[in-house]
């Protein structure tokens, strides 16, 4: 079953891995910024697997702290360093951890490394630069182009992962046992997509298999973000205490007996350590999506994306480009500066190109979407601009965040 709308609320690695292994939304759980910890006395996923009767490990990508927060039993197998030039896999080590105790059952996170940048694996002249296809967010520049051929190289790659990863579950007998659930985490690293709310950055793939549960080959529009999982797993497992997440089950999406899960689903994005200050925060109704600039006077800048030239050749192509080509330096400054408000109809604008903001037809709407992103707001004790600090993450990092208002 594949879902059209999933998000994370975060579009960056750890807010969106700690959303996912939680089930707590970045205030909730302290990580509101790339590079911070949770929140002392936060439970996740090994604990609540755990009294359930779980061993609960992780092969590859950690990015989660503290460890008594997130105390996986690691396993080795796969590349745990995200920015390196390879991307190791080895199936054997991961069959040790499932074939290790039998009588016990088992979960896997395989946090695969690939597509993060720098895109060196896998083999880009399986896909020629100049026939590619790029989405209408990206200026068309030769660099844009090959650095997109070397990103679905990695797909790729990823791809073979994930089949050596499902023939293990088949070789070992289990594969009709186990719930498997793919996901992508934030956008790619690419202007407009990852480091932003936009569309392209805080949709996520979403693809679960459980045989004999959830009816294969079918794709559905139900609204469910990253906090949703892990109440849906343990309540997959039996578990009916109350717990306080943030998200809430899908577990009768799963088994078809319903085609909707939320009525909304809520962003943010606070840009230190990746740059100065630039807070946003957004929701949609899975149609329209709200966006707010919190400091639209600001200028955006992201560091990794604008300023490593040797992991993204692409935006020096576009800012050359932008002197003689009128929609590439469109496409610039529209990255670098930003209105108060963004209004988009991403049923049939997904590439979110046309802001409605200032559409007078869309005033309701737009209240709307405005009063609920308020009150999710004040619910999870976000006081907006005034976290996004180099201030407030060292103070994170230190076990020391900020207060939260009660709800």
């Amino acid at each position: 079953m594949t879902f059209n709308k999933a998000y994370v609320t975060m579009s960056m690695c750890v807010p969106c891995r700690a959303e996912l292994y939680t089930g707590m939304q970045p205030v909730r759980s302290g990580v509101c910024w790339n590079h911070s910890i949770a929140r002392t006395g936060m439970k996740s996923i090994v604990h609540y697997l755990g009294d359930l009767g779980y061993r609960t490990g992780i092969a590859g990508k950690v990015h989660a702290d503290p460890r008594e927060v997130y105390p996986f039993e690691m396993v080795d197998g796969v590349e745990r360093n995200c920015v390196s030039e390879t991307a190791k896999y080895d199936a054997e080590r991961l069959r040790e951890f499932i074939v290790k105790n039998r009588t016990q059952p088992f979960c896997l996170v395989t946090a695969l490394v690939v597509p993060h940048i720098p895109w060196t694996v896998g083999d880009p002249s399986h896909f020629k630069p100049e026939e590619l296809d790029l989405p209408p967010y990206l200026a068309d520049t030769k660099e844009t182009r090959e650095e997109f051929a070397k990103y679905l190289a990695e797909i790729e790659v990823l791809d073979q992962q994930v089949g050596a990863t499902l023939k293990l579950l088949e070789d070992e007998g289990i594969a009709d046992n186990t719930i498997v659930i793919f996901t992508s985490e934030q956008g790619a690293q690419l202007p407009f997509c990852k480091w932003t709310n936009w569309d392209m950055g805080v949709h996520t793939g979403f693809i679960v298999r459980w045989p004999g549960t959830v009816k294969s080959g079918v794709r559905n529009d139900a609204l469910i973000q990253y906090a949703d999982v892990l109440p849906t797993l343990v309540d997959a497992l039996g578990e009916k205490v109350e717990i306080d997440f943030d998200g809430s089950s899908f577990l009768e999406v799963l088994k078809g007996d319903k085609v909707t899960h939320r009525e909304f689903a809520y962003f943010m994005h606070n840009n230190v350590p990746e740059g100065p200050p630039y807070p946003i925060r957004s929701v949609t109704d899975g149609e329209y999506h709200y966006i707010r600039n919190l400091k639209p006077e600001e200028l955006y800048i992201e560091k990794h994306l604008m300023a490593r030239m040797p992991l993204n050749k692409y935006w020096p192509s576009w800012v050359f480009e932008s002197t003689n080509n009128e929609k590439t330096l469109d496409l610039v400054t529209r990255y670098m500066k930003r209105p108060g408000e963004e209004l988009y109809n991403t049923a049939i604008d997904p590439n979110e190109l046309s802001n409605l903001a200032g559409d007078t037809q869309m005033k309701s709407i737009k209240k709307q979407l405005i009063y609920v992103l308020d009150k999710w707001m004040k619910q999870q004790g976000d006081p907006g601009a005034e976290i996004d600090s180099f201030e407030e993450l060292n103070n994170a990092r230190k076990g020391n965040h900020f207060k939260r208002q009660k709800k």
